[in-house]
């Protein structure tokens, strides 16, 4: 087995997981849009299956240091892979409003993506915006009470857009899932875990294209969602879906 992941901590938490299978796998610090010279530097070129788990994970979101989440109070980062040069408070300091704006509707499929952007460029021009704390204050006075008592918190989306865009997450899996179908012997499956609509959306998309050029066959004609049962016992997977392919 190889594994591959951005997050150097993530290889190590791995390392530690699976040391009573040293001869049998093999880790690698590296971004899955990567895998072909990943693979290729450990002398592999034909794969029996492949598994892609899409976006943060829960030990990133719970270290407060890495500042992903707006529940606990940290300098702006969202890097996975720490050696990126581009952060999130690059992003909220740097960017105009318009590209801000542009950000927060894409990624975050937030419809008040304009009111967000205006607030968070007003407020930068007094001071820097720092932390998650302060950032998600000023989402809350762009847009708190327009929110209302729904779901989720008036911050969720336009944290999630950051995250993305600085990971650059939608495209690195766009050129995961390109690359890692010929590399799959036939009879091959690949499976992808998404935790929001737009990562769902490429995999789909991909895989019916894959399907009409008679490249993959689909397995999955609706993603597959978790139980009630393991939703109770862990509230982060409400939001997966898993599709999944075999290779012609």
């Amino acid at each position: 087995m190889i594994g591959l992941d951005a997050d150097a901590s993530a290889i190590k938490i791995a390392q530690d997981n699976l040391k009573d299978f040293q001869q049998s796998v093999r880790l690698v610090n590296e971004n899955f849009r990567n895998l072909d010279s990943a693979l290729s530097n450990e002398g592999i070129s034909r794969l029996d299956g492949a598994l892609f788990d899409i976006g943060i994970s829960s030990y990133q979101m719970d270290d407060a240091a890495r500042g992903f989440s707006f529940q606990q109070e940290a300098r702006l980062d969202m890097r996975m892979d720490p050696g990126l040069k581009i952060s999130a408070h690059d992003i909220v300091n740097r960017l105009n409003e318009r590209e801000l704006s542009g950000i927060i509707k894409e990624f975050g499929e937030e419809r008040f993506h304009n009111r967000i952007a205006r607030f968070i460029v007003q407020e930068r021009s007094h001071k820097p915006i720092e932390t998650t704390s302060e950032l998600k204050a000023v989402i809350r006075k762009a847009v708190g009470s327009r929110y209302g008592h729904g779901r989720i918190d008036p911050a969720t989306r336009t944290f999630q857009a950051l995250r993305i865009a600085v990971n650059d997450e939608l495209a690195a899996l766009e050129e995961g899932l390109k690359k890692i179908v010929p590399m799959l012997s036939p009879g091959g499956r690949i499976c992808v875990i998404s935790f929001h609509s737009l990562e769902d959306r490429i995999v789909k998309i991909f895989f019916r294209s894959c399907a009409a050029s008679g490249t993959l066959k689909i397995i999955t004609k609706k993603p597959l969602r978790p139980s009630a049962e393991e939703v109770i016992m862990n509230p982060r997977s409400r939001s997966a879906r898993l599709r999944v392919a075999e290779r012609l």
